[in-house]
């Protein structure tokens, strides 16, 4: 199923697509992807971010003892995913030099990642798309991983897509996205550097599974794809036939 152009729609309409998306990679999460210590929530609210999906562990991280993850042994230490772009810090990501809160969920089980789909809230005016990119930046300084999904074209905000006003943040360093490819996909890994692995996409590309880390060099594969499908099947069939047109 090709990825859909979401500006075809009122923000609304989106907006019930976009809880049934954040609620079938929640599912997909929770039965047999994740290992058994750790768990996925969705629409949870940490350091006033608001993720979709947090994963939470309540036991030591796989960095620490990489033999107790859970029964399911689907996050596993592997090679560094193959995106078409890839980018990396220096060195150990300047802001975390400074005094910081660590936040932790309410329940006092880590987060070790969060996953967001980009809403048009995110980029609805100047203050809110700020407030965006500044939190992605606080959660990478306390090496929480992230997965970034945005459906959405750059606009005026965010001109080369919102990986890039998060890259001029991290190491101000320009990121272009290509021509024929404005959507973005992009991971971003935390340790003693931050690794950024960017995928663009385009309206009408089928969408790849993109890496989420649970440690340093430790990820499951979440399947963007099959849970778009999943999300999108029981829409409307009224808007369905505005998004995919005869």
């Amino acid at each position: 199923m090709p990825m859909h152009d979401w500006t075809r729609v009122p923000a609304g309409i989106y907006h019930a697509f976009h809880h049934r998306w954040i609620a079938a990679i929640s599912d997909v999460l929770n039965t047999g992807l994740l290992p058994s210590d750790y768990y996925a929530l969705a629409e949870q609210q940490a350091a006033g971010f608001g993720p979709d999906v947090l994963t939470l562990q309540s036991t030591p991280r796989l960095a620490e003892d990489p033999g107790t993850g859970g029964g399911t042994a689907t996050a596993t230490v592997q090679p560094s995913p193959k995106t078409r772009f890839m980018a990396e810090t220096d060195a150990e990501f300047y802001r975390r030099k400074k005094s910081s809160i660590v936040v932790r969920h309410v329940s006092g089980d880590d987060i070790v990642a969060m996953i967001e789909i980009v809403s048009p809230g995110n980029k609805a005016a100047r203050s809110a798309f700020q407030a965006f990119v500044n939190k992605a930046c606080e959660l990478l300084e306390h090496r929480i991983h992230l997965l970034i999904v945005d459906p959405f074209p750059p606009g005026r905000r965010d001109p080369e897509g919102v990986h890039a006003a998060i890259w001029q943040e991290v190491e101000d360093e320009p990121f272009r996205l290509p021509d024929d490819k404005r959507l973005t996909l992009v991971t971003y890994e935390c340790d003693l550097t931050t690794r950024a692995y960017i995928e663009p996409v385009a309206i009408g590309d089928p969408l790849p599974s993109m890496a989420l880390f649970l440690a340093p060099h430790t990820s499951v594969q979440v399947p963007l794809e099959s849970t778009y499908q999943a999300a999108f099947s029981v829409m409307p069939f009224r808007w369905r036939q505005v998004l995919e047109p005869a």
